[in-house]
């Protein structure tokens, strides 16, 4: 019982660390990456889907993106929809071919950019230590029915509170090297 508290805590935290890796990878840097777009939706055929699902994304080099439309009337709306999105980006057609310039990044805009990182971190170590406080809770409640000992809890919760650490570092690590990512340019 003890361990599946232990190894669902573990996964949860594991997640949370995927869930803020998606978060950083959102968060233009500068050079140019095709998840840029992930989360630009262009209407197709009724449904919204991502750009890459409708468009074969590439990089040209290091600052421009070059977008190829599976259908040539997809031009338009994967424009417009790139347009729309709060990314700042201003798209070019030539034909079939929609290009992104990503623009240099400003010393105000970096900063900025550093602080909506910082705080996805924060959001992260909360989301970690929110997980920390389920487990030993669900510890606590099999200690208060009696179904361990009050030695297995205390073992539990200090290994749970070593997983934490871990998971919290990790988060640091991320953080660090997004902020120097930022910075560097």
């Amino acid at each position: 019982m003890i361990s599946d508290i232990q190894q669902d805590a573990s996964t949860r935290m594991g997640k949370s660390i995927e869930a803020l890796k998606q978060e950083f990878s959102k968060i233009r840097t500068g050079r140019a990456h095709p998840s840029l777009l992930d989360q630009v939706m262009v209407s197709y055929y009724g449904t919204d889907s991502t750009v890459s699902q409708v468009a074969n994304v590439v990089v040209e080099d290091a600052r421009t993106l070059s977008i190829t439309p599976w259908e040539k009337g997809m031009v338009q709306a994967i424009e417009k929809a790139i347009l729309k999105s709060d990314l700042g980006l201003n798209p070019m057609t030539n034909g079939m071919t929609i290009r992104i310039p990503l623009p240099m990044l400003t010393e105000e805009r970096r900063r900025s950019l550093v602080k909506i990182v910082k705080n996805a971190a924060e959001e992260g170590r909360v989301a970690i230590r929110n997980i920390r406080r389920d487990a030993n809770t669900s510890v606590k409640n099999l200690l208060k029915d009696k179904q361990c000992s009050e030695d297995d809890a205390k073992t539990s919760e200090e290994k749970i509170q070593k997983l934490t650490d871990q998971y919290i570092k990790e988060v640091e690590k991320l953080l660090e090297i997004k902020e120097a990512d930022l910075l560097s340019m």
